[in-house]
């Protein structure tokens, strides 16, 4: 009897809900408006709590100092010296593996710093947490980083405005510069050096150690010494280590782990940019809410989630509030949206791909697609008024 009551009781809860209607407002184009997407989300997505932060920060912290020391103990004992080259790879590589995603998971407090979401009353903390997490551990110059990380998040999705992704249009391959086309010809052989070259070499975005690009057409000089003192102490970090340890021992216990978050990296980048129905925008046709909600939210497994603090899992409720939602609050504000958008028919709005093979994906959808996007998925303002026309 008790059972059936709470049935009647839940339908009945259902049917008022239903009886309200559609908490979130449209535009013109059925994109959701911001401003009543915050209105369904859980009263506590937009508070940023800087104990809450740094704890988060102090574990991976931990877990930094604890593999990269515990692979530079076993490096630099005597029995692995003595070790054949081949077993001493062997030995070494899942340690490696294990800093490399230690490193993956601070490079994600990081971001949060680059955010300005470690705290809202304490923002001096931002910028500390960030040049320790990004400069120091990950070796990634915070403040060059920031910027066009901005960038990106003020432009996602942009067929020429987006940073961080370069988009070609397949059909127009053939007329693709030389070189463009011979790192289409390599690009299974990229993966693990793509962010080493975003870095260095400034592609697409400009250069995030040696300024040049378009990336810094618009910022003062104070701005670019604010940058310098990130690349500073990067390098030095850098230095530092590789003096002390030898080139050698660096190359195994820093370099390669940083290849592992390095992959990591742009593995979860890129596919959080691109599906099989993944939309891209022009001048006339893009809005900051549309480019959000052609971003796709994936679920490597609940502890990879959770460990990479939802970085993978949340980043639609992310792309819509960049600077308002820390990582601790993206998975409730995830589910909230999307039982949401369900209730009033819209959840096809979301975007959720369960990606548990991940390395298999990232493989498979760079060999396939690289940096292509067909015409067909460009929404241009010809394309929109022949529709309307139809309709």
């Amino acid at each position: 009897i008790g059972e059936v009551l709470r049935r009647g009781l839940n339908n009945n809860d259902k049917k008022k809900s239903l009886q309200k209607g559609p908490q979130i407002d449209f535009d013109q184009d059925g994109i959701p408006k911001l401003g009543s997407i915050m209105k369904v989300l859980p009263a506590k997505t937009f508070d940023v709590d800087t104990k809450t932060s740094l704890f988060y920060f102090g574990v991976d912290t931990l877990a930094c100092v604890a593999s990269l020391g515990m692979l530079n103990t076993v490096v630099t004992c005597d029995a692995y010296q003595h070790l054949q080259m081949w077993q001493q790879a062997l030995t070494v590589a899942p340690l490696q593996l294990l800093a490399g995603f230690a490193m993956w998971c601070q490079w994600c407090i990081g971001h949060d710093a680059g955010h300005s979401l470690i705290s809202k009353k304490y923002k001096f903390l931002n910028d500390v947490v960030g040049e320790i997490s990004h400069s120091m551990f990950c070796l990634t110059p915070f403040v060059p980083w920031q910027l066009s990380h901005r960038k990106h998040h003020t432009y996602h999705n942009h067929l020429t405005k987006d940073y961080s992704h370069q988009w070609f249009i397949r059909e127009e391959r053939d007329q693709l510069d030389w070189w463009i086309q011979a790192s289409h010809a390599t690009r299974n052989l990229q993966l693990p050096i793509l962010y080493l070259v975003y870095l260095l070499v400034g592609i697409p975005d400009g250069g995030h150690v040696f300024f040049y690009g378009r990336l810094w057409e618009d910022h003062t000089d104070e701005t670019k010494k604010r940058a310098a003192l990130s690349v500073s102490i990067s390098m030095i970090t850098a230095l530092s280590l590789w003096m002390t340890m030898g080139t050698a021992n660096f190359a195994v216990v820093i370099f390669a782990p940083w290849l592992v978050m390095s992959f990591w990296l742009f593995m979860v980048t890129y596919l959080q940019h691109h599906s099989d129905d993944g939309k891209l925008y022009t001048d006339d046709t893009f809005t900051f809410a549309k480019g959000a909600f052609e971003t796709v939210d994936r679920s490597y497994g609940k502890w990879f989630d959770r460990l990479s603090h939802h970085m993978m899992d949340g980043h639609v409720v992310h792309h819509l509030f960049f600077e308002k939602v820390p990582h601790y609050r993206l998975e409730a504000a995830t589910e909230a949206l999307v039982d949401e958008l369900g209730q009033i028919g819209k959840g096809h709005l979301h975007k959720h791909v369960d990606t548990p093979d991940f390395t298999q994906e990232i493989v498979q959808q760079f060999n396939d697609n690289w940096f292509f996007v067909n015409e067909a998925q460009i929404v241009r303002e010809n394309a929109m008024a022949e529709d309307a026309n139809r309709s």
